[in-house]
């Protein structure tokens, strides 16, 4: 039956099956349109109310950028507070990925305007690929004049491109004490990890080794903040606030610089270290290594070819020789051996020995280095003209293990504790020692040599002069000082570092006044093995030291200019002065210089003469020549 519809203005009746679907149809509309009706609502109070703040920074970084500001690193200073090391501006190209559209053309751009191979820079912006987009690349540092003008004339076609004025290191002495001051780096992965809670950042500066690395955290500084308006190029608009770096606090140190240039200037073009320090504190006043490496082609990016040709020195630079380099200590051990005698009363002033050139010991003969023998010597004589044979049968008398006893006492084969990173411990033999690195026995005759200086005794130069001074003192080993005062940028003092006693000889007044005047007879009287040290004025107290390099029958036959650098005996020399009020101890190696009388004990009279400001002496009027050996 139909349903009757409207006709002519009268209401026809109405067809119930179709008025229940279209019903159905509208119930199902009703439930899609509210269902989106709700997701919608859902969404906006997703993004708006649960999300709103943090959808906010990020609209407000979209208009405001925050840039760090780097502190300046604290000044370097000598013990006069004479500046080492300051800080001078430079400019750095840096590049926030996210505002560039094309940043292969940016790329493309900047390195026709930095001069630089593209690839370069895609390796540059490819280490940097992990980071947030908001932190920028560093695609140059410390850029020179000509190349920021052509930066800055093309700039404004370049988006996200910025130059960055930041502190970087000026070195007023250029390579002085270059091991001792360090150098920086850009912060590594592993660093960054280690150090992120200080601070630091992708792409900050850190201290990569010497000074600038062990007191980083005290040089370093605290960085402020720029809050600035950029359009949607990265485009500074506006400044809308600052936060002013803090610089980083001032270190003294107890280096003389001016001393520090003398000792590096009568090493040029040697392999060596000279230490100096003052007698009775410990404070260090020269710690020398040569050659220094250039401190000026490590800031920013060390090119390849540069650090190769550093690498392959053949005397390496990047080795700090006065704690890391380990020498046999030749004849200055000799010091040694004389006081355990004396002090084990094996011997005294009077005891006698006599040297024909040679000591029969077991099958084999053990030279002395004047061939000829020196006769009857006495403790003063065997000390001033560094015979072997006397010290030979009284190294024989006391034994390795004894003789180990009193180096160690004396501050030999063990690390110093200096601040400095990397240094050596040297080598004092015993007979337990050899067993269990050699798993062998001692041999008596190796006593022998361990007694002048020779065989498995390793020292450093720092461990040399230590053992000088508290010979001039009286007995009191210190521990090397280098740092004298800090202060905050302002001058206030913060930390104030005193000598430290480490240790305290339990030699005799009288023995170690023995010694020293065999000393002062080594640089004074005729026979002396020093006299190149001896001073107008001045007496001077010292010990010279031949460290072999190979077994003697290498270059037995061979004249000493002949020999080949790398087979040629290391000199030494160790002295302190005024012998008879000691104020300063000071200790030269010289890599492969053959004798210390000839090559040592020189470095180490330039030395003294800066110290006690006294006039150059003319070398040609040397009253007496230096012994030429030991």
């Amino acid at each position: 039956m139909k349903t009757p519809r409207k006709v002519l203005g009268k209401i026809a009746r109405v067809d119930e099956t179709e008025l229940s679907v279209i019903k159905k149809r509208m119930d199902v509309v009703t439930v899609v349109v509210l269902a989106a009706v709700a997701i919608l609502v859902a969404r906006l109070w997703f993004l708006q109310i649960h999300k709103g703040p943090y959808y906010q920074g990020l609209s407000e970084r979209n208009r405001i950028r925050i840039q760090s500001l780097p502190a300046p690193r604290g000044n370097i200073l000598d013990h006069t507070g004479r500046p080492i090391v300051t800080n001078r501006p430079s400019f750095n190209v840096v590049w926030y990925k996210e505002d560039a559209p094309d940043q292969k053309q940016v790329i493309k751009d900047m390195a026709a305007l930095l001069g630089e191979d593209i690839t370069t820079l895609l390796d540059r912006v490819r280490l940097n690929v992990d980071l947030p987009k908001y932190v920028p690349v560093l695609l140059a540092e410390d850029i020179d004049w000509q190349t920021l003008s052509r930066v800055e004339n093309q700039i404004y076609r370049l988006p996200g491109v910025q130059i960055e004025a930041t502190p970087a290191r000026k070195y007023l002495f250029e390579d002085v004490a270059s091991h001792l001051i360090g150098y920086l780096g850009e912060i590594g992965p592993e660093e960054l990890k280690k150090h992120e809670a200080e601070g630091y950042r992708p792409g900050d500066q850190i201290g990569k080794m010497g000074l600038e690395k062990q007191l980083d955290l005290t040089l370093h500084g605290e960085k402020g903040e720029k809050y600035l308006e950029v359009d949607v190029k990265g485009f500074e608009q506006q400044l809308l606030q600052i936060r002013e770096p803090l610089a980083g606090n001032d270190v003294q140190l107890t280096l003389d610089i001016g001393l520090q240039q003398a000792a590096e200037e009568a090493l040029a073009g040697k392999a060596g270290a000279v230490v100096a320090m003052e007698v009775d504190s410990g404070r260090l006043l020269v710690l020398a290594s040569s050659p220094p490496y250039p401190l000026s082609a490590f800031k920013g990016r060390i090119d390849r070819k540069t650090w190769e040709a550093i690498l392959n020195d053949p005397l390496h630079p990047l080795l700090n020789k006065t704690i890391q380099g380990q020498y046999p200590p030749g004849s200055t051990y000799k010091i040694v051996t004389a006081l355990a005698g004396l002090s084990e009363g094996l011997i005294n002033p009077e005891t006698t020995v006599y040297c024909g050139g040679s000591h029969k010991f077991g099958n084999r003969r053990y030279g002395c280095w004047k061939k000829t023998g020196h006769g009857t010597v006495s403790l003063h004589r065997a000390l001033a003209e560094s015979c072997d044979v006397y010290f030979y049968i009284l190294g024989q008398k006391l034994g390795v293990d004894r003789l180990a006893r009193y180096a160690k006492a004396m501050g030999l084969g063990e690390k110093t504790g200096i601040i400095l990173e990397h240094e050596k411990a040297g080598v004092v033999p015993t007979e337990e020692w050899k067993k269990r690195r050699y798993r062998v026995k001692w041999q008596e005759g190796e006593t022998l040599s361990v007694a002048i200086g020779q065989g498995f005794n390793l020292v450093t130069p720092l461990q040399l002069c230590i053992m000088t001074a508290a010979t001039a003192n009286g007995g009191k080993v210190y521990r090397p000082g280098l740092v004298e005062r800090i202060f905050s940028a302002d001058g206030e003092p913060l930390q104030h570092f005193e000598p430290e006693i480490i240790g305290e000889l339990q030699f005799s007044p009288r023995h170690l006044d023995l010694v020293r005047q065999g000393l002062i007879g080594a640089v004074n009287e005729p026979h002396g093995t020093a006299s190149k040290a001896r001073l107008k004025g001045i007496t001077v107290a010292g010990k010279t030291g031949t460290a072999q390099v190979v077994h003697l029958a290498k270059t037995k036959g061979t004249r000493e200019e002949d020999i080949p650098y790398k087979y040629r005996d290391h000199a030494w020399f160790t002295c302190f002065a005024p012998a008879e009020a000691p104020k300063i101890a000071v200790a030269v190696l010289v890599e492969h210089g053959l004798h210390g009388g000839s090559a040592a004990a020189p470095v180490a009279k330039q030395v003294l003469l800066r110290y006690f400001n006294l006039p150059p002496e003319d070398e040609n009027k040397a009253a007496v020549p230096a012994t030429p050996s030991d």
